[in-house]
């Protein structure tokens, strides 16, 4: 893109502003001026040299919040996708029903038998039982 045509799009972008800065007002009045003066066009030259800066320096902060975002939507993905795997597991034990979502328990029963299970001191035997039990619910619905 040329000088001049640069200069003239972002001319209008700044006229469009509410609030421009100090040197974005002078960028255009210098920019406006019919009769420049040698150390007009030096200083509207450094003007226009900031600008393109800060254009480049307001591209790469959307860049960078663009990633973050997206990092940020990842994450979130990922975390529901684990929280969806926990509900799963509640509908194979048939503590969720499937076509509802509802506990086919009380909500409470269900949370303090949860709880329970989470304080309750279980031997590594009892954990093993439980992991083959539980592998073989999964097996059985990974082959259907």
């Amino acid at each position: 893109m040329t000088q001049d045509k640069w200069l003239a799009e972002r001319l209008a972008y700044l006229r469009g502003l509410k609030a421009p800065s100090d040197q974005q007002r002078l960028l255009m009045m210098l920019a406006d001026k019919p009769d420049r003066t040698a150390d007009d066009a030096r200083k509207l030259a450094a003007l226009v040299r900031a600008e393109k800066a800060a254009e480049r320096a307001q591209k790469a902060r959307a860049d960078a919040a663009r990633i973050i975002n997206a990092e940020k939507a990842a994450q979130r993905k990922a975390r529901d996708h684990e929280l969806y795997e926990s509900a799963g597991l509640m509908i194979l034990a048939g503590l969720v029903d499937t076509k509802t979502g509802k506990p086919t328990r009380d909500r409470g029963e269900l949370l303090g038998a949860l709880v329970s299970l989470a304080e309750a001191q279980v031997d590594d035997e009892k954990r093993a039982a439980w992991k083959r039990k539980g592998d073989a619910l999964l097996a059985e619905r990974a082959r259907r």
